[in-house]
């Protein structure tokens, strides 16, 4: 896959942007790459002095360390989704609310991750009431796409400037609703994955983070490791960070081994913290991912990288990772000793250098740019 591409900076205009609104359909208080986009999003927004609204499902207000404005609105059900469980509102009330506090805040530009997720943002698409853009993360044709193309279609007409993080994303929203998009990139703040001193480990340390459902691999994983163990003297430890509906299937598989801890749930600070204290990081997952942002992480981490040979982890990795076949138990373990070795394909330096590519600073700069984009299209609408 091709870097991304450099951003065009403005030379000979003055960037008006001032107020910016961020929606993630998805509760801020559960771990997830869309909810992360938005958080970092808002941290790099803010550093650069613009006023910053981050708007999402969720009862409570708890620290989600940015210094932007954090409004949350109605209860959070999860939803079965792309072989997730997505944690959303449905309260027609919340999605009222939050137009309501997106108009007092009166942004340049109001900018919707997954804009088609139900249901807090859907009030302020539908009324666009100013220049707007969409980030589409999912990637995977389904029936739900079938059943609702028209209602996708019509909210369609809220956006000015779409964006999607991946050619697969791009293709299924283009498929979906008609909507064309720009495929820029998954970005992520590549200073904070070594704010903490890297601790050495006392043997081979694996670590899996992600939900523990079954498109997520981790059965696969844990059955490589009891694998090793079962013909080796030398174990592999294994730490799986996450919280899922496999949870107690996954205990149950790893029958009490000492070296397989399973830690729930992690904050994104318990998270940084691990990247820099295992040896590698595993990411097994079978389908649905269109783009690796993890596997960019732990290399930012300065932490090897397994992952299954699928097109959201390929397209995240490049050569920077070991491949294995997805579900294939043997080739993981495989891909593991090799990731273990002294020999990597290539070398944590030039994996880290290559994961800078996809900085969150450098993303902000390419939005900044779509944001000027976007205004222009609804003004001249308008």
């Amino acid at each position: 896959m091709a870097r991304p591409r450099v951003a065009i900076r403005f030379t000979n205009r003055r960037v008006s942007i001032r107020r910016v609104a961020l929606f993630s359909p998805y509760a801020l208080s559960v771990f997830g790459g869309v909810q992360e986009q938005v958080l970092a999003m808002s941290r790099e927004l803010s550093s650069r002095s613009l006023e910053v609204l981050v708007i999402a499902p969720g009862a409570n207000h708890i620290d989600y360390e940015t210094p932007a404005r954090v409004e949350t609105f109605g209860n959070v059900l999860k939803i079965p989704a792309n072989g997730s469980r997505a944690p959303i509102t449905l309260s027609l009330l919340s999605s009222w609310r939050a137009s309501r506090v997106v108009e007092q805040f009166r942004p340049d530009v109001v900018h919707f991750h997954e804009p088609f997720a139900p249901l807090v943002g859907w009030r302020t698409l539908r009324r666009h009431g100013t220049a707007s853009v969409a980030t589409f993360h999912r990637s995977g044709w389904g029936p739900g796409f079938q059943l609702t193309g028209p209602l996708l279609r019509y909210l369609a007409r809220g956006i000015d400037t779409g964006v999607a993080v991946s050619e697969a994303a791009a293709s299924t929203i283009a498929r979906g609703a008609n909507v064309e998009t720009t495929v820029l990139f998954n970005g992520f703040e590549t200073s904070r994955l070594r704010a903490f001193t890297r601790v050495a480990t006392t043997g081979p340390t694996v670590l899996f983070i992600g939900r523990l459902e079954r498109r997520k691999g981790a059965d696969t994983l844990v059955r490589a490791i009891l694998e090793q163990h079962a013909s080796s003297e030398l174990p592999w430890r294994l730490i799986v960070a996450g919280e899922g509906p496999l949870r107690n299937e996954l205990v149950s598989l790893g029958g009490g081994d000492n070296d397989i801890q399973f830690l729930g749930a992690v904050s994104d600070e318990q998270k940084r913290r691990l990247l820099r204290s295992v040896d590698v990081l595993v990411a097994p997952s079978t389908h649905g991912e269109s783009f690796g942002l993890v596997l960019l992480e732990a290399m930012a981490a300065e932490t090897r990288v397994v992952a299954s040979n699928i097109d959201g982890y390929r397209d995240a990795a490049n050569a920077h990772a070991v491949f294995f076949s997805p579900g294939d138990v043997g080739d993981l373990g495989r891909a593991l000793t090799e990731a273990l070795s002294q020999t990597p394909a290539t070398t944590i330096d030039e994996a880290r250098a290559y994961a800078e590519n996809w900085s969150m600073a450098r993303l902000v700069d390419e939005y900044l740019e779509i944001y000027e984009q976007a205004r222009g299209a609804y003004e001249t609408a308008n």
